[in-house]
């Protein structure tokens, strides 16, 4: 049996400045700090012990979530460019109402080419194909226990890859997630199913604004 565990990162500083993510890259707040911990203490209740990899989008917001969870595990973090968020290209780190104003909706017959109003940003299919090669290395890997963690549109795409959704389908599919979500995918061992049996779950994290 083999289980997945996938993570958005939690609270960034770009969130509470308002400003576009995508490879604008922030640190954690001290409440992403916090909820961090909360996801790590999740994690250690569901996956007890034994063997477990994690792997990181190389953004800070990730790899600082990732790092907090590997803390509480004993395990270390590899680190991965593939799991990062969508690019925003130029867009990234300026206010969000800069995107806002620019942004410009994918046109019916061709959802997967668009780059949304801004000319060096990444397409949806460029996107997806690079979180699908990502996560066919992942899970290619024997271990049996693995952490993934990575964005919150990111996380859409890494769904569709778990379930082998093609490449060409994924113009529409979203999986919405707020930060520090944890979500579970397993794949039995008799039938080889894949199954989400945890989809963007924030039961663990503090409700607080």
């Amino acid at each position: 049996m083999k289980d997945v565990f996938v993570v958005t990162h939690t609270q960034s500083v770009h969130h509470v400045e308002n400003r576009v993510g995508g490879w604008y890259d922030t640190g954690l707040t001290e409440k992403g700090l916090r909820d961090a911990g909360a996801v790590a203490g999740r994690l250690v209740a569901m996956i007890g012990g034994g063997p477990v990899e994690i792997f990181s989008s190389d953004l800070l917001r990730a790899t600082q979530t990732a790092e907090v969870i590997a803390g509480r595990l004993g395990q270390h973090v590899s680190r991965t460019a593939d799991l990062r968020e969508i690019s925003y290209g130029a867009a990234g780190g300026k206010p969000q109402e800069w995107l806002d104003a620019r942004q410009v909706p994918a046109p019916e017959d061709n959802r997967l080419d668009h780059r949304g109003g801004v000319d060096d940003a990444e397409t949806r299919r460029e996107f997806a194909a690079r979180i699908y090669r990502g996560m066919d290395a992942i899970l290619a890997r024997p271990c049996e226990t693995q952490i993934v963690v990575t964005h919150g549109f990111a996380l859409t795409f890494v769904i569709a890859a778990w379930i082998g959704m093609p490449l060409e389908a994924v113009g529409r599919v979203s999986f919405p997630a707020r930060s520090g979500s944890l979500t579970h995918l397993r794949q039995d061992d008799y039938w080889r199913n894949r199954a989400v049996l945890r989809l963007a779950d924030i039961s663990h994290l503090a409700e607080e604004e």
